[in-house]
């Protein structure tokens, strides 16, 4: 049951005045009423920007664009919010208009591995399908800022189906990604179009969608949305939470009936200064994540589009996230921190050095505590030599599953196996009817 409070009550009312209580759990409301004015976010928020911050604030949304929803902007303290970490992610900053000598408008070169117009083939089993350029809320940080909110170039039908096309004649694909934008800005029938048609494709394997509405907007994650994904599995979802802030009571029972209709999670963190780069933060959102069973996925290094210099952080201050996590916590709540980089060159995974030296016959190496100790090599390994011969390979390439081959009584309980008794050796009435014959 969602909790409607007195605060959000205020903020329906300022928003919309003819708004009831069953509104603010309806996310085409949310939609509807976003906030896209530095005036509005003033009037929402109760807050007074001065004429000069204003004036700046304007500028910097002629280039980008401001969308935030109700319920987003529902968790900024405003007692301390130029200091709050949602303000940060939702709010213009006038330094999003300085462009630093590294930024660029593309800087994964996402148009460039383009083979139809909204779909990315970088790496060679997987392709990025942009769905959507719509979000129901513009990150400040996000690296598609070129795209993201263009009404104009918002992808067709008939895109779509030339993306659909391009995956159906190149079989190497069995991974698509579906993204954005969001691509649950889709309504639930043509997202559930778009899987089936996906799922038609024999040769992919798995679907992943990428979104943020688990953060933003957990009402999009309606029973109907959840029931039509059911149908469509293997698919996974990987979901963007950057501050342990963000996992609000709503937010968890979106996580809830994603996870109950066996859909596995993940979670990709952007570092963003002044909001998440600090070690006991990001530690303190990897337990909240897969308390609600949510897998650290990724922890990004800010990209250098345009306008993010503000955000990004030393690598070396990756590293000693990476350092305070390896060791001091469960394995599965420590993300692989990468950069994405510039070029297209795909994901390069950053961690600290645990090797320490290297001989012939032993590596040394140390833990997370400091420890120092070695690991002895094999005295003798006779290479496999790869040449690509796999028919006369040694090693078992066993592509179709494996056959189970049931034993005993085993045998009898199976329903794949048609064997109805099972009999002794030297069985004497076995061999007395053998004889007879």
């Amino acid at each position: 049951m969602e909790v409607y409070n007195s605060h959000q009550q205020q903020l329906s009312d300022i928003l919309d005045e003819d708004s009831s209580k069953t509104d603010w759990t309806d996310w085409k409301w949310h939609i509807r009423n976003s906030i896209k004015t530095v005036s509005g976010f003033e009037k929402a928020l109760g807050i007074k920007f001065s004429d000069k911050e204003r004036r700046l604030h304007e500028q910097t949304l002629k280039k980008f664009p401001l969308a935030v929803t109700p319920y987003y902007l529902s968790l900024i303290h405003t007692d301390n919010y130029k200091n709050d970490p949602v303000f940060k992610q939702s709010f213009p900053n006038p330094r999003e208009l300085i462009i630093s000598r590294s930024d660029m408008v593309d800087p994964l070169h996402e148009d460039k591995d383009s083979p139809v117009p909204g779909l990315t083939h970088r790496y060679p089993d997987r392709v990025l399908f942009h769905v959507s350029n719509l979000c129901s809320m513009y990150c400040r940080h996000c690296t598609r800022k070129r795209k993201v909110g263009d009404v104009d170039s918002i992808p067709g039908e008939a895109q779509l189906e030339a993306g659909l096309d391009y995956i159906r004649n190149t079989p190497q694909i069995r991974d698509v990604l579906l993204s954005g934008g969001d691509p649950f800005m889709l309504s639930d029938e043509k997202l559930d179009w778009l899987l089936t048609k996906i799922g038609e494709i024999d040769h992919v394997e798995v679907v992943r969608i990428g979104t943020r509405m688990p953060v933003v907007l957990p009402y999009r994650i309606t029973d109907k949305l959840v029931n039509m994904l059911k149908k469509h599995h293997p698919l996974w979802i990987n979901t963007h939470f950057n501050h342990p802030r963000e996992l609000t009571a709503s937010s968890r029972r979106a996580l809830t009936k994603l996870a109950d209709a066996g859909i596995p999670l993940g979670n990709q963190s952007v570092l963003l200064a002044g909001i998440n780069d600090c070690p006991r933060l990001i530690k303190t959102l990897n337990h909240k994540l897969v308390k609600n069973r949510v897998r650290p996925y990724y922890l990004y290094q800010c990209d250098l589009s345009e306008g993010l210099s503000h955000f990004r952080t030393p690598v070396g201050k990756g590293i000693e996230i990476m350092e305070s996590l390896r060791g001091h916590t469960s394995g599965f709540a420590v993300p692989t921190y990468v950069i994405d980089a510039p070029g297209g060159g795909g994901k390069i995974p950053v961690m600290p050095n645990y090797i320490v030296s290297w001989a012939t016959n032993k590596i040394i190496l140390r833990n997370y505590e400091g420890v120092i100790t070695t690991y002895a090599e094999p005295e003798t390994y006779e290479c496999n030599y790869c040449d690509r011969d796999c028919e006369n390979c040694k090693l078992q390439l066993m592509e179709d599953d494996a056959e189970e081959n049931p034993i005993g009584i085993a045998k009898l309980l199976s329903d794949w196996d048609e064997t109805l008794s099972l009999t002794p050796e030297e069985n004497e009435r076995t061999e007395r009817c053998a004889n007879d014959s």
